[in-house]
């Protein structure tokens, strides 16, 4: 499983993790003849409250919109989804922007060689609420609850790994192997790392871009996460 082999990437652009996630999955891509196929997940839907509207009847709903954004480009060209994501990303996780503000996200179409004017063809269209919610019930009906969340060859189904400082090259490899490897043992559901203090420190700083960018309270699994008291 290490060699001409495609896995499906499921994602939500104002996650961090995903992010880093992705930047891995990217590198495992140059080392190897592999081919990642960028799906969608909403974090807004998943972690949504009671009496919260979904984020498909709000005017313009953070990562739910931007994902109708890249369902348009995903039916261009699975290329342009990926540096749409990577511009994306890079803005709100690396540079603490805003890209789930409309003006920025045109700049950011823009920025790839693709017309502004694409975001609001993307909101025009009903079936991009279609393709996010395809995408995002996939994840559900495997038991899944958030993001980076793959699927391997065979079907299988992982979330993670969950990264900060994502390896590169060999190492990037290795950790593919790691990950593929436990599509062996299908029994297998979870292995945790425990957070020592040093870890949540690294974890704080490298989240620090995003918690500029977010103009939300970040969820995890209906627990509310004051990311923001950070220091």
């Amino acid at each position: 499983m290490t060699v001409g082999v495609t896995v499906d990437f499921h994602f939500d652009p104002m996650c961090p993790f995903a992010y880093q996630t992705a930047r891995w999955i990217r590198n495992v891509r140059d080392e190897l003849d592999l081919t990642v196929h960028w799906r969608f997940f909403s974090l807004e839907e998943v972690n949504r409250f009671e009496g919260k509207k979904h984020p498909w009847e709000r005017a313009w709903s953070y990562g739910w919109s931007l994902m109708r954004i890249g369902a348009v480009l995903r039916r261009r060209s699975m290329d342009l989804l990926d540096a749409w994501y990577a511009a994306t990303g890079r803005l709100l996780h690396a540079e603490g922007g805003k890209p789930h503000d409309p003006d920025v996200a045109r700049k950011l179409l823009a920025g790839i060689g693709v017309e502004p004017e694409l975001l609001d063809a993307a909101l025009a269209d009903e079936t991009t609420h279609d393709e996010v919610r395809a995408d995002h019930q996939r994840v559900i009906d495997a038991g899944g609850f958030g993001v980076p969340t793959l699927f391997l060859p065979g079907g299988h189904c992982v979330f993670g790994p969950v990264l900060v400082d994502p390896p590169a090259g060999a190492d990037a490899v290795r950790l593919w192997q790691v990950v593929t490897g436990m599509a062996e043992f299908p029994h297998v559901y979870e292995l945790q790392r425990p957070k020592a203090p040093a870890d949540q420190a690294l974890i704080a700083d490298t989240l620090r871009p995003y918690l500029r960018g977010r103009d939300w309270v970040s969820v995890n699994r209906g627990e509310v996460i004051d990311l923001g008291s950070v220091s």
